[in-house]
């Protein structure tokens, strides 16, 4: 049975904002010294107040720190303490900040933070790519336009498709992290402050590249937690992506892969089962973090300047976004790296069909054909093939040649090792190519690590 909530429970955010304890206490620290430093409180009075926020941390970090949910929110938790510990003393801390720019100061020190955390972790699972691309790169596969077999590819080739994905994602994050790394501190409620103070100090006790330039939008602004949701939704769409092909991969009707039984779960009652279940979960976890994103953007679309209560709903989303998308992509990771390819399986499935039509068209071509015709002559064979229930090579040249007198015999040459081969472009899924960008991608992996 559930209860009434009172209208505290309904404001009070210290369920989930004191995840933001280290990050208040650390802008606390940095611009108490400021005030000291600028004389507008005493020296003594500042290590007093130092002292009794580092004792805090330790608290909280021990398990001990008494939470009131009467106080509603992170700011308020600790500088009631903060009274407790040090007295009187500790009403000097608040002197020239509201928790307005408090506030956004501690979620700027947060999205760096989490934006160099899922930076890592992209990091990692493009190891994972690298380390499996390695690994199976003689292995042909057929490439997939429409979820028809197209032309065969590399299976490295596919694999570094995502690499490139996460690329994507990785500077993202990186960019976030930027449009983070501004100081809002020292905005004040609205319209800064009437102290003489040193932001720029505070900007560099707390590590941030930059101070905010109006104090309006200072308080107001969350576009970089948009930012962070809306990198996150980008980065799980590739995961959900690539989580389809994987639970197709490893159906009986393809049995290209096989997942390591850490990441696969047996049914209740079928006992030959072995579902992909964390892949569908993280397919099925995008849809979470899409809604945080529109979620976030609803909040903010009416609001006037500068700050609205509305703002604190900024927080659920964020934190739910970075635990759902840093949890994944280290499952996913792992779960990549440890998983087999079986190289016969996806030889088969590359071999069968109609998958050279497109080179035989090509072949017609190289002999004087316009493509457009070429890809006529090819169609007409296909069907031809397909109504005698047989595959292009086993057509005889005859039958060839009734539909082009270009075709000689050396058409039964072409093979999906030569069309791979053929492939020799940059970017195209030719064997040297593909090494080459290999290397290019641990060469880039290595120099962004660094």
């Amino acid at each position: 049975m559930s209860q009434d909530k009172t209208p505290l429970d309904y404001s009070a955010s210290i369920r989930y904002d004191y995840r933001l304890y280290s990050h208040d206490i650390a802008g606390s620290i940095a611009h108490v010294r400021m005030l000291s430093q600028q004389g507008i409180i005493a020296r003594d009075d500042a290590e007093t107040i130092i002292s009794g926020l580092s004792s805090i941390q330790l608290e909280i970090e021990s398990g001990s720190f008494p939470w009131r949910n009467d106080l509603e929110d992170i700011h308020m938790n600790i500088e009631t303490r903060l009274f407790e510990k040090i007295g009187d003393v500790a009403g000097r801390l608040h002197t020239a900040r509201s928790r307005n720019d408090q506030v956004a100061t501690d979620m700027r020190l947060y999205c760096k933070e989490v934006c160099k955390q899922t930076h890592s972790r992209i990091r990692d699972i493009q190891e994972s790519i690298l380390s499996i691309a390695e690994t199976n790169i003689n292995v042909v596969i057929p490439g997939y336009t429409h979820m028809q077999r197209g032309q065969p590819v590399l299976f490295a080739h596919h694999m570094l498709a995502y690499f490139e994905m996460f690329q994507r994602d990785s500077e993202r994050f990186l960019q976030c992290h930027a449009r983070s790394d501004v100081l809002p501190l020292g905005s004040g409620a609205l319209a800064g402050v009437t102290y003489a103070i040193d932001r720029q100090f505070v900007a560099e006790q707390l590590g941030f590249k930059s101070i905010s330039q109006n104090s309006m939008d200072a308080v107001s602004d969350r576009d970089f937690v948009v930012d962070y949701l809306a990198a996150a939704a980008t980065c799980m769409m590739h995961i959900s992506r690539w989580a389809e092909e994987l639970v197709i991969w490893a159906s009986q009707e393809f049995r290209l892969i096989r997942m390591n039984d850490t990441y696969t779960t047996g049914s209740s009652i079928m006992p030959q089962k072995r579902n992909p279940d964390f892949a569908e979960l993280a397919r099925g976890k995008t849809g979470r973090i899409y809604g945080n994103l529109i979620g976030t953007l609803t909040v903010l679309k009416g609001l006037p300047l500068t700050y609205n209560r509305d703002l604190q709903e900024d927080k659920e989303s964020l934190f739910d976004t970075v635990d759902t998308l840093i949890s994944t992509l280290k499952i996913f990771s792992g779960m990549v790296k440890s998983m087999q390819v079986n190289a016969n399986r996806a030889r088969q499935l590359a071999e069968d069909n109609y998958i050279l039509a497109t080179d035989l068209a090509d072949y017609l071509v190289s002999k004087g054909e316009p493509f457009r015709s070429a890809h006529g002559i090819l169609s007409r064979l296909v069907d031809k093939a397909t109504s005698t229930g047989r595959s292009l090579s086993l057509l005889t040249i005859d039958e060839y040649q009734e539909e082009s007198h270009l075709f000689k015999d050396d058409i039964f040459n072409i093979s999906i090792d030569s069309s791979i081969k053929s492939r020799d472009t940059y970017g195209g899924t030719n064997q040297s190519r593909v090494l080459e960008a290999l290397r290019e991608a641990r060469s880039q992996l290595e120099s962004s690590d660094g």
